[in-house]
């Protein structure tokens, strides 16, 4: 049986990755600190499983990390911990350095000593998988696709955290023959998503009657990538990918930020009807945008899928009507997320720290 050390695994993907990972035979070692978008409920189909092992704490706590590698020996370091919400780094970004940078060398010197002690056979065989985003990459005009080619050009300070994490990645495998890998995802949706991000957000307060906010004219383009699809290209990436390479992944699903909205009305008209009659969409309401709002990311996944085989399975069609369903079905999840750190506000509007 192979062992993997998840950290950030009670987030909104890593969450994914562990339930679908612990279903396929691997035992996991699960290291999360549990802010605010951790949640042991989306963990709760594993409780009292032996193959999944929850230990609260932090990735840049190096004692910690070598002593669950000590201990739990594993196969793998799949990196999930990040604080990831772009508007939350404008009003604070201390903490995405904190965590996406320091967090992550801490967690890169623990694994690094750790494979030194291996034998030569399991060093050979251990991956350090680094998941990371396409907004390292910057913005696109209208035209044009993000490479693993692609010059960093991050216009956040998420993204500028996360651009110097996957920076680190790089420099341990080719300072100290670490062999990693690091996965670069366009935006992800589907079930456990925390209801900051746009989707669920959208969810949430159409169900509870308020405006829909939309930054801007809403013609932001974002590439949708179904959260199952991005866990199945993580573990493919980890099977079969190339040590010190990089691989980015998308869902080839280019929607206007408008047009994703609406179609959730459109979802939220037929699955739960307003009481007045109304449409969802007349709750559509635009605002200020957001300082360093980019306007175009779209992932040419195309190395992943020639070299490894991987594409994704879930159209946006298919991975929306799927994911408004799971919500409708799951506001108790969504009621417990809601524990009074987060209502539902938007944040990020004048970029102060």
């Amino acid at each position: 049986m192979q062992t993997w050390l998840v950290t950030g695994g009670a987030g909104f993907i890593g969450g994914n990755f562990v339930l679908e990972a612990v279903s396929a035979g691997v035992k996991v070692v699960n290291l999360d600190v549990l802010t605010y978008a951790g949640n042991l409920d989306t963990l709760a189909a594993l409780s009292g499983n032996a193959n999944h092992v929850f230990v609260k704490g932090d990735i840049g706590d190096r004692a910690l990390v070598a002593d669950l590698l000590a201990e739990h020996h594993p196969d793998a370091v799949i990196n999930f911990a990040a604080e990831s919400h772009v508007d939350r780094s404008i009003d604070g970004p201390a903490a995405f350095v904190q965590t996406n940078v320091v967090g992550t060398l801490g967690l890169l010197e623990a694994t690094r000593d750790y494979w030194r002690g291996l034998d030569e056979a399991r060093q050979a065989a251990f991956r350090f998988l680094h998941v990371s985003t396409d907004e390292v990459y910057g913005s696109l005009g209208e035209t044009g696709l993000f490479t693993e080619e692609t010059a960093y050009a991050p216009n956040s300070p998420y993204s500028a955290s996360k651009a110097a994490s996957d920076h680190l990645v790089r420099a341990f495998h080719h300072t100290y023959g670490l062999p990693v890998l690091t996965t670069n995802c366009s935006n992800n949706y589907g079930p456990f998503q925390f209801p900051e991000k746009l989707i669920p957000l959208i969810i949430a307060r159409a169900l509870a009657g308020e405006p829909l906010p939309i930054y801007g004219d809403g013609k932001n383009v974002r590439d949708w990538l179904y959260v199952g699809d991005h866990c199945a290209a993580i573990r493919t990436v980890l099977a079969k990918g190339r040590v010190g390479e990089t691989y980015n992944v998308g869902g080839n699903a280019e929607r206007q930020n408008i047009e994703v909205v609406k179609t959730i009305c459109a979802l939220l008209d037929e699955a739960r009807p307003r009481a007045d009659g109304q449409k969802y969409e007349t709750q559509i309401t635009y605002v200020r945008d957001r300082p360093g709002h980019d306007r175009r990311y779209a992932i040419d996944a195309s190395k992943l899928k020639r070299e490894l085989g991987w594409e994704p399975a879930h159209t946006f069609e298919q991975g929306i009507a799927d994911t408004v369903q799971w919500y409708l079905s799951h506001q108790d999840w969504v009621s417990r997320v809601l524990d009074g750190s987060y209502r539902l506000e938007r944040m990020g509007q004048d970029g102060e720290s």
